[in-house]
């Protein structure tokens, strides 16, 4: 009797038991989510800095008598440093965070970018045409804020290793091969008429470039993961895997960035920011749901509202772009090409009078939007 009492005991304290592991595992998933957020909203706001750095340096020297290149000033070398620490920031989030969350805190670029260049680049204003001029800006930020504060609460808790068993399983899994066809098919289409038809319609190449991007990302996901557990103690590097997904992650920025070149030369930087960040994020967003699963086991709740946070965002970083004013030919500048949700690894050729050829890939907006902030006569 007293072995069958004790039997019944253990017994009644098994649920307790398993409650208390997943209120345990809930807690290490929002903690992970909270770090990968936190390097991508300090990563993206470092990179806008930079950039605006770098900026003001060339408005300054195109505006005075110094003789001296921009590469010779301690500002434009401080502005560098600033950028790798962000982007290093902002790859390192995607190791901690699911896809879907990373991708849409690039609107903190966006909003950065928004108030330095109010702040120390735009012209002086009068304190009467203040709230007219900026009403816009100011109440996008509002909303982008407010759409980044929603996806953070309401992010998907997907927390897989990224061995190198688990990307090689999903990467040839069924879903994920039906939106490669489907996704290389209207590339394809999407290169026809832009080459051959000339359809150079602002759509059509960030279309192109959100395609490439969505791949990017999946692939600085996979390669941020595992090299993260590998400084942990678990090697990945001997996976061959590992070396695809690297290459695909070059060589998917590198065209990224030519095409965005092309888009910075025909379109006002602040039509690429806005379009460019809502077609980006949405097919990052895709990609990542195919791919890594992220919102599997997700209630319907939760993500409508990730999605409400999604369109809060889009629709402030829209309103802060609309701001803008068109770009005047000749000005003084640096102009900064971006690439949304994607690893800044490389140099790209600058468009048209820029100085310096780093983009930001990882922060998509924020060069585009920096660029914006020019010098006015």
């Amino acid at each position: 009797m007293d072995g069958a009492h004790s039997a019944a005991l253990q017994l009644q304290q098994l649920p307790p038991t398993s409650s208390a592991s997943a209120v345990s595992e809930a807690s290490f998933s929002y903690k992970e989510n909270l770090i990968g957020a936190l390097l991508a909203i300090f990563g993206h706001l470092v990179v806008s800095i930079a950039l605006n750095l770098q900026k003001y340096c060339h408005i300054r020297l195109a505006g005075s008598k110094d003789p001296r290149a921009y590469f010779k000033t301690k500002t434009w070398w401080l502005g560098l440093f600033l950028m790798l620490l962000g982007e290093l920031g902002v790859f390192a989030s995607y190791a901690f965070a699911p896809l879907s969350l990373i991708v849409p805190l690039s609107a903190v670029s966006v909003i950065a970018s928004a108030i330095i260049g109010i702040i120390f680049i735009k012209e002086k204003w009068k304190p009467k045409d203040f709230l007219r001029r900026y009403i816009l800006s100011f109440v996008g930020c509002g909303l982008a804020v407010v759409g980044t504060y929603l996806l953070v609460t309401f992010a998907p808790n997907s927390h897989e290793k990224m061995t190198g068993e688990n990307v090689t399983r999903h990467l040839v899994s069924w879903p994920f091969l039906l939106y490669m066809l489907v996704e290389i098919i209207l590339f394809c289409l999407l290169l026809y008429f832009y080459k051959e038809k000339n359809a150079n319609n602002i759509v059509v190449i960030l279309l192109l470039v959100a395609l490439l991007g969505s791949m990017t990302v999946v692939t600085v996901k996979a390669v941020a993961g595992m090299l993260v557990l590998s400084i942990q103690g678990n090697l990945q590097l001997d996976y061959p895997i590992f070396y695809v997904m690297f290459v695909c992650m070059v060589a998917t920025a590198v065209y990224q960035a030519a095409f965005l070149s092309q888009a910075s030369q025909m379109y006002d930087s602040s039509l690429i920011a806005s379009v460019g960040y809502i077609l980006s994020t949405t097919i990052a967003i895709t990609a990542g749901a195919v791919f890594y699963l992220d919102f599997i086991g997700e209630d319907v709740l939760h993500i409508c509202m990730f999605a409400l946070g999604c369109l809060i965002a889009f629709l402030g970083v829209f309103l802060i772009t609309r701001n803008r004013k068109k770009a005047i030919p000749f000005e003084p500048y640096i102009s900064m090409d971006a690439m949304p949700g994607l690893l800044q690894i490389m140099g790209t050729a600058p468009p048209r009078n820029c100085c310096c050829g780093l983009g930001s890939s990882l922060a998509f907006g924020s060069g585009a939007v920096a660029s914006s902030h020019k010098a006015e006569p």
